[in-house]
């Protein structure tokens, strides 16, 4: 049976963003969400630096982390068929997705098989991405996250807006209240604590655990040598999904693979540090298809194309594919301190979102967010495989569709500033025509900047100042001096 990668269809799934900035939360809320990340993020990258500093070859790490991701891409056809061979060899039954509406529809055909009527969850953005919660309510199939976080999010009808904290945007007393509005069995003295809190959703979920008979879990690893997957996590909640139900689902997204089973040496390492900031995961769950009289006995793997093909024949795009889903690129991004999570629209917020989604979905369904950067190359710094963030920012800039107007502009910014003579007597002109205004604004504004301009540039003074030119450039001045 043949199984190349499927071809790209799209992948609608991921939300078109908002504009930057988010103007739909109101001004506390946002303020909050702005603290929130800020306090978080600092901590995350503090608790990141100093157990990152006490490995001495950190950065050898980095590159056998990228080289093994690389190595991937460039035999993805053959090791996904070795991983299948593996895993069917070990008694599980792989499925091939070639997008999210096939996974989902296999997804729900196997619950159904199973005679469950309700799932519980492991924390997975795959599934996050393909919608599955919505296709199983669709088929009146509850599904309950399990995660903290995530049930936290879920109880809420909310979506994440971190990779790592799904929840950062709530403070206590909103969780509190969200429990006791959307949870029946929470204590009706429930304070803010946070282990009163840990307490009322462990109870929640502790008789979800026991009753489940089907399990849904994505996947950290998929080892293509042995058929192993393997879920890295905090709570224990993984732990239960994965050894309590009879059936075991994993969705899993093609890019996961690793060659062989001592590759895990690397990412057991890079994973933990450029994440939690912790030496090691708290729990470390694998499996390999099915051992008799031991945890599920009914195990699938449903392997999830859904735009990985075409982000793959990207020679410049393709190292997007080697995420390891760590979140140390948002916890440094100033943008994302910014505006937050949701602000991307897209179930990948942060950096690695800004180049991940357009890429699954086609540039044009979310042009703007290879714009949601700085281009501060503070996500390639701390990416624990190199990613060269950045340089996709700018290939994806170029494919995203610009407006007639725009690249009539561009196209004439382009010939002046290809000749040094043109560029100057450009300047000249513009200053001398900007002159008189900018002195009145620095005069009563103190900038020398202008806030609000008539349509059509109002689309950039709504978000921005635009800056008048200066009275002189450098060269002038370095003549003077």
């Amino acid at each position: 049976m043949s199984h190349p990668v499927a071809p790209a269809t799209g992948g609608g799934r991921i939300r078109t963003p908002l504009p930057f900035p988010t103007a739909a939360r109101p001004a506390v809320a946002d303020q909050q969400l702005r603290a929130n990340l800020h306090r978080a993020t600092r901590t995350i990258r503090a608790k990141r630096a100093r157990v990152v500093d006490e490995v001495p070859d950190w950065e050898a790490l980095r590159d056998a982390g990228s080289a093994i991701k690389a190595d991937v891409q460039r035999r993805l056809p053959e090791l996904l068929e070795q991983f299948e061979a593996s895993a069917t060899a070990a008694g599980a039954t792989v499925h091939w997705a070639r997008d999210a509406a096939e996974a989902c529809r296999i997804v729900v055909a196997l619950t159904r098989a199973a005679g469950a009527d309700e799932v519980v969850k492991v924390k997975s953005m795959a599934t996050q991405e393909i919608e599955l919660n919505e296709a199983l309510e669709a088929a009146g199939i509850a599904a309950y996250e399990t995660d903290l976080a995530e049930l936290i999010v879920q109880l809420g009808e909310d979506t994440p807006s971190h990779i790592l904290v799904p929840a950062i945007h709530y403070n206590r007393a909103q969780i509190r209240e969200i429990f006791q509005r959307r949870m029946p069995d929470a204590p009706a003295d429930l304070s803010d604590e946070p282990a009163a809190l840990a307490e009322a959703a462990r109870v929640h979920l502790r008789r979800r655990f026991l009753s489940a008979r089907v399990a849904v879990s994505g996947a950290n690893f998929a080892v293509a040598d042995t058929g192993t997957l393997v879920v890295v996590e905090s709570e224990g909640n993984g732990r239960m999904c994965l050894t309590l139900p009879e059936t075991l689902i994993s969705v899993v997204g093609v890019e996961k693979l690793l060659p062989t089973f001592t590759d895990l040496e690397v990412f057991l390492q890079l994973l933990p540090r450029s994440s939690t900031g912790e030496r090691m995961n708290p729990y470390t769950s694998m499996w390999t298809g099915v051992t008799p009289g031991d945890g599920p006995q009914t195990v699938h793997v449903v392997l999830v194309d859904n735009g990985r093909s075409a982000v793959l024949a990207d020679p410049v795009g393709r190292p997007a594919l080697s995420c390891i889903r760590c979140s140390a690129c948002l916890n440094v991004c100033p943008v994302y301190e910014r505006a937050g999570g949701h602000a991307y629209g897209s179930v990948y917020p942060g950096p690695i979102g800004a180049i991940l989604s357009p890429q699954l979905t086609g540039v044009a369904d979310n042009a703007s967010l290879p714009y949601a950067s700085t281009l501060c190359g503070a996500c390639y710094d701390v990416c624990p495989v190199k990613i060269n963030i950045p340089e996709i920012l700018v290939h994806l800039r170029q494919q995203a569709p610009h407006p007639p107007a725009e690249r009539a502009t561009m196209g004439v910014l382009s010939w002046v500033m290809r000749s040094p003579r043109r560029w100057a007597a450009a300047l000249r002109l513009a200053r001398a025509g900007a002159g008189p205004l900018g002195a009145y604004r620095e005069r009563r504004t103190g900038a020398r900047t202008l806030r609000r301009l008539p349509w059509p540039a109002s689309a950039w003074t709504r978000s921005r100042d635009l800056p008048l030119p200066a009275p002189q450039t450098f060269r002038e001045w370095w003549e003077k001096q």
